[in-house]
């Protein structure tokens, strides 16, 4: 089962790429904001129809939530909308990277404290090096995309 879900995650990845490129390139033509909206206009239509057929839980349910916990939402909208805003001007790896390194670290200290009912791992030195190696990542990345810039530009065509 765990494989199943490093799988979906993996899948999860792939789309995520493709999004993040292509939303990218819409973003030129219809906007920033304009972009963002669709993606959720669309999610929200998506989702709308699995839950009439498939859903099992109450929508409802939401309005009982804590209200700390409806801050998810507006954290996957600001999610896509600095997304949509960094391709354009860094790529799509170095964006992606730079949002995993983001990922790591939250993630770490999130799991380390236990924060929001999670699974307590402390932070050690194996998962720190991988966050270092995370950094270093990007740095290459983020200096290939200057120079092939650089070199696009200095071309005569």
């Amino acid at each position: 089962m765990n494989i199943l879900m490093i799988l979906f995650t993996l899948i999860g990845g792939i789309t995520l790429s493709a999004q993040s490129s292509i939303n990218g390139t819409f973003s030129r033509k219809a906007g920033t904001i304009e972009t963002t909206l669709l993606t959720f206009l669309t999610g929200l239509m998506f989702l709308t129809i699995i839950i009439l057929f498939f859903g099992q839980g109450n929508v409802l349910g939401i309005l009982e939530a804590p209200k700390w916990q409806l801050s998810a939402a507006f954290l996957g909208t600001m999610y896509l909308l600095l997304t949509v805003i960094a391709v354009p001007r860094i790529g799509v790896i170095a964006t992606n990277i730079a949002g995993i390194i983001g990922q790591l670290v939250v993630g770490m200290l999130i799991d380390h404290f236990g924060w929001f009912n999670s699974l307590v791992i402390s932070l050690d030195w194996k998962r720190s090096v991988a966050l270092l190696f995370m950094v270093i990542a990007i740095y290459f990345i983020y200096k290939g995309n200057k120079r092939s810039n650089e070199e696009t530009k200095s071309q005569p065509f």
